[in-house]
């Protein structure tokens, strides 16, 4: 069963008339078509019985097509009224809305609006929860392709150690990861972070010109993206000595990326894995220091559902995807993040990135 039979069950089961889908990247996972309309309308509508439509720019039509989406694609131009277009596209399918599902966590306030207008009798239910529900589990398909950008993602990794030299700034070092990825026809998930001796304590740090001295940790954090499907990988390095207070919190990140990484199972919670990992840094004393969430979902979208943190009493299961990546963030100093992707199996966990967690001095 396709990724849109799914939704046209649910849609019978839960006697819905339609479905409208507008978040890009769920766009994606049901059409195969990826965009990126800017303030313009793009969306799947969906419905139990009736032919679904793709609607977007006039301009992409041809690129949707060309994307495998087999049915009606319907274009509007910036010069026309997009929802009197979805309106009339339902009306020829003599279709009554009284039951839609919409993603209410994308939809503006506007955009709902628009939807009332049309449709003043009707009532919008919240659709995020079941493509959540679809989107968490990956079929070996999927997780070929994320095998793939982790693999990408390991050798970014390499080229930005490789990079590292005394005198060159974070910005040079970023480009060169950036230009060996776009030479292999990829391109970064994220905005690639490098962040150099005191700015790696901050863990969204902004990459710029600090240049790299003997002495400091550099912290990278990348994705790639490989056919629609993305990695997230954190590792950090030294330049020159090592102190050692900068290696006792190397080794416990380490450790509670480690520790987490070995309990993932069918059955855990995400907020068990949280506790595990955020108890190896509190017991080795920087728990003040780990302040974000444990990870979080991983596949079309590089942060999706779910959130593993301390509150989440989601159980994990096969085929689910997310990343593990505790950090300490000791400004006097340094900060170190360990990030990995990793998918639950049927028998534990399978880790798809690879590269070395050894700490690496250059």
């Amino acid at each position: 069963m396709t990724n849109l039979q799914k939704l046209q069950s649910y849609l019978k089961e839960q006697q819905l008339d339609a479905a409208l889908v507008t978040t890009p990247d769920n766009v994606f996972y049901f059409s195969g078509f990826k965009s990126n309309p800017h303030e313009r309308l793009l969306g799947v509508m969906v419905f139990p019985d009736a032919e679904p439509f793709l609607i977007c720019p006039q301009m992409e039509v041809p690129d949707a097509a060309a994307a495998g989406w087999s049915f009606e694609v319907v274009g509007h131009l910036d010069t026309e009224n997009a929802w009197d277009i979805v309106a009339k596209t339902i009306e020829k399918r003599h279709i009554t809305i009284s039951k839609m599902a919409i993603e209410k966590s994308h939809l503006t306030v506007e955009r709902l609006e628009a939807l009332v207008d049309r449709y003043p009798q009707a009532s919008f239910v919240r659709l995020d929860d079941t493509i959540n529900a679809m989107r968490v589990i990956k079929n070996e398909a999927e997780l070929i392709l994320m095998r793939k950008a982790a693999e990408l993602a390991d050798f970014a990794i390499r080229v930005g150690c490789d990079e590292i030299a005394e005198g060159k700034t974070e910005m040079e070092i970023l480009n060169a990861i950036e230009s060996a990825i776009k030479a292999k026809g990829y391109s970064m998930s994220f905005d690639t972070m490098v962040l150099a001796g005191e700015k790696s304590a901050s863990p969204h740090g902004t990459p710029g010109n600090r240049q790299i001295k003997r002495g400091d940790m550099i912290l990278f954090d990348l994705g790639v993206i490989y056919e629609g499907y993305c990695s997230d990988i954190t590792r950090t390095v030294a330049f020159g000595e090592v102190s050692d207070a900068q290696k006792d919190i190397y080794n416990a990140v380490r450790k509670a990326n480690e520790d987490a990484i070995a309990a993932v199972k069918p059955g855990i919670t995400a907020s068990e894995l949280d506790k595990i990992a955020r108890d190896a840094i509190t017991d080795a004393g920087y728990g003040e220091y780990f302040t974000h969430r444990l990870g979080h979902g991983l596949g079309i979208s590089v942060h999706e559902f779910p959130s593993i943190n301390g509150t989440n009493e989601l159980v994990m299961e096969k085929g689910m995807v997310f990343t593990i990546e505790p950090g300490v963030y000791k400004s006097d100093v340094t900060g170190v993040r360990i990030e990995d992707d990793v998918v639950v199996t049927e028998a534990g966990v399978e880790v798809l990135t690879k590269f070395t967690k050894d700490l690496i001095i250059l």
